[in-house]
């Protein structure tokens, strides 16, 4: 079974985050990571390949940085990597994005069938969760989203997972290839240990562009995006915080103030 993880390079989401002129995330601060969300997708993959004798390959698309994002996919044990570097993919929005790694699955695929395409449920700098329908679109693939349980069984060739919605609980079945987006709740990522790292150095990271992968430059980033920014701007600080120093008796001083304003 071979098996494709997209990932993406984001902002730590703990650090402060600013937006740029074209009003788009800025992501050159030298504080990126993998997308948290994708390391679930991630820890499906190599579950799976362990259990089916499996092969993972984690593919990103984004600046230089980005490596970090596939690097941390090998320490976690994956097999392969393949990061799609070309400044024209600058401003892509989620439809550019999927053209992008739809090429680069199907380059994947030249050399032997990918079976399974597994995403994480969003990525934290966007939160969009637009990624993995249009991506199952771009390759004419049948989506399964928000998996939080997942099953293979390469025998009859079929993925099965399970949703959780808010008032019911789905179970979805299809046949492979297939795309699956994973929640945070489907597992718990494992940790790379030392010996994982060492291991990644020497595993390959193949390095692609657009034009490798025989992808138009206008179809994608700024010039193809179907959605433009009109404007952005930092949120303002709050003004009307209500700061009570604790001597003892702030619980009941935040109850008094609460009830007063009739908010209880």
């Amino acid at each position: 079974m071979r098996i494709v993880v997209c990932v993406k390079f984001v902002p730590d989401i703990q650090s402060d985050r600013q937006l740029g002129p074209d009003g788009r995330v800025v992501r050159d601060g030298g504080d990126g990571t993998l997308n948290e969300l994708d390391e679930n997708a991630v820890e499906a993959a190599l579950a799976l390949a362990e259990e089916h004798d499996g092969h993972v390959v984690v593919l990103t698309v984004g600046p230089d940085d980005a490596v970090d994002a596939v690097r941390k996919g090998l320490q976690m044990g994956a097999d392969e990597a393949v990061h799609v570097l070309d400044d024209a993919v600058a401003g892509s929005d989620a439809i550019g994005t999927a053209t992008v790694l739809a090429a680069a699955v199907r380059h994947l695929g030249a050399d032997a069938p990918v079976d399974l395409v597994l995403t994480g449920m969003a990525g934290l700098d966007g939160l969009t969760s637009l990624l993995p329908a249009a991506l199952a679109e771009a390759l004419d693939l049948p989506a399964l989203p928000l998996a939080s349980t997942l099953a293979v069984d390469p025998a009859v060739g079929t993925v099965t997972v399970t949703r959780r919605l808010d008032h019911a609980t789905e179970t979805l079945s299809a046949d492979l290839p297939v795309l699956v987006s994973v929640t945070d709740g489907l597992n718990e990522p494992r940790y790379p240990n030392f010996k994982g790292i060492m291991a990644a150095r020497k595993k390959p990271v193949t390095t692609l562009t657009l034009a490798d992968l025989g992808v138009d430059p206008g179809t994608v980033g700024a010039a193809g995006a179907r959605t433009e920014v009109l404007e952005a701007a930092a949120r303002p600080p709050r003004e009307d915080r209500v700061l009570l120093t604790d001597t003892g008796d702030a619980g009941t001083r935040l109850a008094a103030w609460l009830v007063e304003r009739k908010l209880v």
